[in-house]
């Protein structure tokens, strides 16, 4: 392996409807801007709001329930200057599951992999490829804009606002492939012993960095695993 062939792959395991993920992207545009083609993201998903309603009761009964909810979320966002929250977040329009979601940007993730969509980076998305754009815009449409994004027709205009072909999205959920997929990331969880969203997991899961993990230590992470990188490719008959 040559030097300029030196990457790393992280595997950002998330959950849409999850704030402090929300908060995260700006740390995945960094990522982005910082090491260009040296660092992978592996978009997957991992289930903390797949019952809502059951989570809820289990973490916020008796402590104000959704309003109280949606009162913690909104005094997190505000410690984030780039990222916004509708004021009446999880007391109105309150999506039952992050599956529905999950599942249709599996779909699209497939697609790509399958190179029916590009996967270039696009410059007017600050470098995001088309599936990243579509994950950045179902997080904007639940927390910004208030929108069920568990729904079918909420998906579908996010889908045709980026060009996407919406017959082959539902394509994939039909044939069982994005289902396949969701069930494998949830495996890795398991796997992995993963505590929740967000986790950046890198040497396929020898270091996890869960929860709102600064910059500079994901940083510090990606320039080590460089490194040693660079270090093993340099040795002779290795």
């Amino acid at each position: 392996m040559s030097v300029g062939a030196r990457t790393v792959t992280v595997s950002y395991f998330s959950d849409v409807l999850c704030i402090w993920a929300y908060a995260a992207q700006l740390k995945l545009d960094q990522l982005r801007r910082q090491f260009g083609g040296q660092v992978r993201v592996e978009y997957r998903f991992l289930s903390v709001f797949g019952d809502v309603p059951g989570r809820l009761r289990a973490t916020w009964d008796g402590r104000g329930g959704a309003a109280a909810y949606g009162r913690h979320v909104r005094e997190t966002a505000a410690r984030f200057d780039h990222i916004e929250v509708h004021p009446d977040i999880w007391t109105r329009a309150v999506p039952p599951s992050s599956a529905s979601c999950h599942l249709f940007l599996k779909a699209v993730q497939a697609l790509e992999e399958a190179g029916e969509i590009s996967a270039a980076p696009h410059s007017e998305w600050q470098g995001r490829t088309v599936f990243e754009e579509t994950l950045w815009r179902c997080r904007l449409a639940f927390f910004r804009d208030l929108a069920n994004i568990a729904q079918r027709s909420v998906q579908e205009a996010i889908a045709a606002g980026l060009n996407l072909p919406v017959a082959a999205i539902w394509a994939q959920i039909d044939s069982g492939t994005a289902y396949a997929a969701l069930c494998a990331d949830f495996a890795a969880r398991t796997e992995h012993l993963l505590e929740g969203s967000p986790t950046f997991m890198l040497q396929e899961g020898r270091q996890k960095l869960y929860g709102d993990v600064a910059y500079p230590i994901i940083e510090a992470n990606v320039q080590e695993l460089l490194r040693e990188s660079g270090a093993r490719a340099s040795r002779c008959g290795v």
